[in-house]
């Protein structure tokens, strides 16, 4: 006659700490899937770029707006490319109040966002204003030196 041992009776679910972490991956990601890139559409020319690099304005709850270099300033949020071109178009012809929803922007911000404009380097992609522009079948103009 065989001796019984006594086994433990074992799950087959794992613990719940295992259980819990399924989801998370480790190590790189598989060939062929790129990296999620977050995108946002500026307000001005309405096109969608990575957030990076966008700026974001926030209205803040006192109704003043600021830049908002984290972007995790709580407000209602609107993007700007770092096109001088769309921050004028934000600032004078008052896309950015519409997007924003405010009545107006006052003073004193809409002349520290101005002096932020200045300071920011030259876009990444030039605007479209930028590229010369030539006929379809002709040649581009000689650059002059």
């Amino acid at each position: 006659m065989a001796l019984r041992t006594c086994q433990t009776r074992r799950s087959s679910r794992s613990p719940p700490a295992a259980r819990s972490n399924r989801h998370v991956t480790r190590g790189p990601r598989p060939a062929g899937r790129p990296r999620h890139v977050p995108q946002r559409t500026c307000v001005a020319c309405r096109l969608g770029k990575p957030k990076r690099e966008m700026v974001r304005l926030v209205r803040l709850a006192e109704g003043n707006v600021a830049v908002d270099p984290t972007g995790k300033k709580s407000g209602r949020g609107a993007y700007l490319c770092s096109d001088p071109a769309c921050w004028q178009a934000g600032l004078k012809r008052g896309v950015l109040v519409r997007a924003l929803k405010l009545d107006h922007l006052v003073a004193a911000d809409a002349a520290a966002l101005e002096a932020y404009s200045r300071a920011l380097p030259a876009p990444v992609s030039p605007s479209i204003s930028h590229l010369p522009i030539t006929l379809a079948g002709t040649e581009p103009a000689p650059a002059s030196d």
